[in-house]
């Protein structure tokens, strides 16, 4: 495929938005990547790396290496996604911390169009691929109801949580940040790109490698041998997801950290609110919350004593669902 300069940077501002969505736990930025045209290329692109590449290497030089590894196309798919994740993993745990029903909104209303947009190239429907859909639906809620684990510093650790969130990562709505919340791994992450701890990072990064390497030829032959059904399977992870990306949530239990009890939030009202909760440094120190449970938001500002900000949210919302319209109409472009 020949592509020029203006190609290549519309690929990576593809790429920031995949690394944005990434470095938010409950965005996938596999949703983005087909929304926006190039999920089968890329995933077609990872599976091809294999040995015969440096063959190729070895025996017909660099530019057939190059051509046959798609490395234009990589170099500046990756060069988006990587500036985009460590500086918005920054924002975003900033957001997370202070702004989070904003912040959910807009991804809300992101993943709700991209329900529709990967659902419409399914080009018929029949048994096998509704089920499909209602079993990917129900795998992804069940996986955003599961309760975070603590956090976990060992290098091994840091491998196979990279190998299984890359895993995640390059699904569509199923989120490779959040995956990192259930493991415990996501603070220790998030912690060794603001502290630029490159060994953290590189340990992660091996993993993710041999991870995706390795999901990649799945991902390729199911699409070749069952392209509608895998599609199916997409949606319903994508419909799934939405139970994590709702904006108004209360927590429901959390961990003492110095024992590794699970307790309900309830039991230590003394604590106060869940905003005086999360924005105390010496409670968060203490306790961690594990599970939450969506809810309305009159009852989200009723028990939490805050503003629900439901007007800020649907613009948000609104906001989002666009943006998606946006990067669909460039990948149609581009296809």
């Amino acid at each position: 495929m020949h592509r020029n300069l203006k190609d290549y940077l519309v690929i990576s501002l593809k790429g920031m938005a995949m690394g944005a969505a990434d470095a938010v736990p409950g965005v996938s930025g596999g949703t983005i990547a087909f929304i926006s045209g190039i999920y089968e290329e890329l995933i077609s692109t990872i599976s091809g790396i294999n040995l015969s590449l440096f063959k190729t290497l070895k025996n017909e030089g660099f530019a057939s290496f190059w051509k046959q590894l798609n490395g234009s196309f990589l170099v500046a798919l990756l060069t988006g996604i990587i500036v985009s994740f460590v500086s918005f993993m920054r924002v975003a745990k900033y957001l997370l911390e202070h702004h989070p029903v904003l912040i959910w909104s807009f991804f809300f209303g992101l993943i709700i169009a991209s329900i529709f947009f990967v659902g419409k190239q399914i080009n018929k429907w029949n048994i096998a691929t509704i089920i499909s859909l209602i079993l990917g639906a129900a795998l992804a809620f069940y996986i955003t109801t599961l309760p975070s684990l603590n956090s976990n510093n060992s290098p091994w650790f840091l491998f196979f949580a990279g190998a299984i969130a890359i895993c995640a990562m390059i699904l569509p709505g199923i989120s490779g940040s959040f995956i990192l919340v259930i493991l415990g791994a996501y603070k220790t992450l998030s912690d060794a790109f603001h502290d630029f701890d490159f060994k953290k990072i590189a340990l992660f990064a091996v993993g993710a490698l041999v991870g995706l390497l390795s999901f990649s030829h799945l991902l390729k032959w199911l699409f070749k041998n069952f392209h509608n059904t895998t599609l199916a399977v997409l949606t319903g992870f994508i419909f799934g997801s939405l139970n994590k990306v709702w904006p108004w949530k209360l927590t429901a239990t959390i961990l003492e950290k110095e024992t590794g009890h699970i307790i309900p939030f309830s039991d230590v009202s003394n604590l106060g609110t869940l905003a005086i909760y999360e924005k105390q440094t010496q409670i968060t120190e203490v306790y961690k919350t594990v599970t939450e449970l969506s809810t309305m938001p009159a009852v989200y500002a009723k028990m939490n004593q805050v503003d629900s900000h439901v007007i800020s949210a649907i613009a948000l919302m609104i906001f989002g669902f666009f943006t998606i319209f946006i990067l669909e109409k460039l990948g149609t472009k581009k296809s």
